[in-house]
């Protein structure tokens, strides 16, 4: 039986992602924004908090945890790289690094670039990844610690994924990001489409997050420094993927 996912918005953008398995009543949530909010979800559905996975230190992605330990006794699990600026961990894991979750594995994936340290969960029997603020619906997180190679690395790995995998991202950036992708990939057809998409989701108050894999290889263009047409718009055919995804990050840091 497929674990299930729920999203919870928090904060202004953040989201939170509970998982849970019927069967032996575990509930990992995946990053902890904002306490209220994913208590009140945790009650109205009777689920218990078994585990915390963090994805990395931001304050708007760990500030909730210490709350929630004081109605719940969650095993904590977060990067090693990143454990002397996290909450303590039960867990401390690393690239290649898996373990069990509701019965099913979890594969731990580095994806640094935002932060160094930053990690991303992989289910691959759920079919989902949780990418924080690494991969993102039609983005990626700013570097703020990491380069441009290391995140394109980053996002190269999430690439590789399956492209039925949901991508369950950290943030509501996807009409944002939308209004700056079509000035990097403006003949994309299926871009135009998603931004028409998500307006219509956003007026309607539904969230944009998950996405999935397929929809972003198609449409992100942090995910297309590959792709000639993108290469030409951007002035740089032919060139370095990574250079090209450099090229892309800095247009959309002075956006």
């Amino acid at each position: 039986m497929p674990l299930e996912i729920i999203t919870i918005p928090c904060l202004s953008d953040n989201y939170a992602f509970l998982v849970h398995n019927k069967a032996s009543g575990e509930t990992a949530l995946v990053d902890a924004p904002e306490a209220d909010k994913i208590n009140k979800v945790l009650s109205q559905l009777g689920w218990t908090l078994t585990h915390v996975l963090l994805t990395h230190h931001h304050w708007d992605h760990i500030d909730g945890l210490e709350e929630l330990q004081k109605t719940h006794s969650p095993k904590v699990i977060g990067a090693a790289a990143d454990a002397h600026r996290l909450p303590p961990l039960d867990l401390a894991v690393a690239e290649g690094d898996s373990f069990t979750l509701g019965g099913e594995e979890v594969q731990v994936m580095d994806v640094s670039g935002h932060t160094v340290g930053h990690i991303a969960f992989y289910l691959p029997a759920s079919g989902a990844v949780f990418t924080a603020d690494s991969l993102m619906a039609l983005g990626c997180g700013r570097l703020f610690e990491g380069d441009p190679d290391m995140m394109w690395a980053s996002l190269s790995k999430l690439a590789a994924l399956p492209e039925n995998t949901i991508v369950c991202s950290g943030h509501e950036y996807t009409e944002a990001n939308g209004r700056f992708a079509v000035t990097i990939d403006p003949d994309n057809k299926a871009l135009q489409s998603r931004i028409d998409a998500i307006a219509e989701a956003r007026a309607q108050g539904r969230p944009t997050v998950p996405s999935l894999l397929s929809e972003e290889l198609a449409t992100n263009p942090f995910l297309r420094a590959t792709d000639p047409a993108v290469q030409r718009h951007v002035g740089m055919e032919g060139a370095d993927p990574a250079k090209v995804f450099a090229e892309i990050r800095q247009r959309k840091d002075t956006f």
